[in-house]
């Protein structure tokens, strides 16, 4: 039986990989409400990818797809907490406001080059600010594991992936290597 790599099985579900210029780009903002539309139907398009990766790879510490890494330079992002129960996340427009000072490191990992994890160290606790379609601002507070995740999907918005947050000296490790050396990340949101 051939192996397909976890990388190629996502790009086979439409995920944009690594070396590719939309995920060192800035993404562009939407103008809200006047985008409203616009940002509905990259947001669909957010949901339907995750929706075709979830079928395919089971995600315990919850998924995240920011725009450009279905081939759009827009800043969308939707974060997918653990559990059945949870809400998505929407964000259009996220910027980081705030960011404890407290930091803890731990494995994250990247749809958009899925053979290898790496220990990142992040903030406990960040503030985002978001845009809604009606053009309101609204800000809230993210702790532990959905601060990683939402912060990670930011980042992607920034173009910039995981890695340049790693410490000097460390790098990514196979993803077989990986298979949940990290310790559980906590959920407070």
């Amino acid at each position: 039986m051939i192996q397909v790599r976890p990388s190629e099985q996502m790009r086979g579900l439409g995920v944009v990989q690594r070396g590719a210029p939309v995920l060192a780009e800035s993404a562009r903002e939407f103008d809200l409400p006047a985008e409203r539309e616009t940002a509905e139907q990259v947001i669909g398009q957010l949901f339907s990818a995750m929706e075709r990766i979830g079928q395919v790879h089971p995600f315990a510490k919850g998924m995240g797809l920011a725009a450009p890494q279905i081939a759009i330079g827009r800043a969308a992002a939707v974060v997918q907490p653990p559990g059945p129960a949870a809400p998505a996340i929407v964000l259009l427009n996220p910027r980081i406001t705030d960011r404890s000072n407290d930091e803890d490191e731990q494995y994250e990992g990247c749809l958009s080059f899925f053979d290898v994890r790496g220990q990142v160290p992040r903030p406990l606790r960040i503030t985002v600010e978001t845009t809604t379609l009606e053009g309101r601002l609204v800000t809230t507070t993210y702790e532990r594991g959905l601060a990683r995740l939402i912060h990670h999907e930011i980042d992607h918005l920034d173009g910039l992936l995981y890695t340049t947050r790693m410490r000097t000296g460390i790098a990514p490790i196979p993803v077989e290597q990986y298979r949940q050396t990290g310790h559980s990340w906590t959920y407070k949101q």
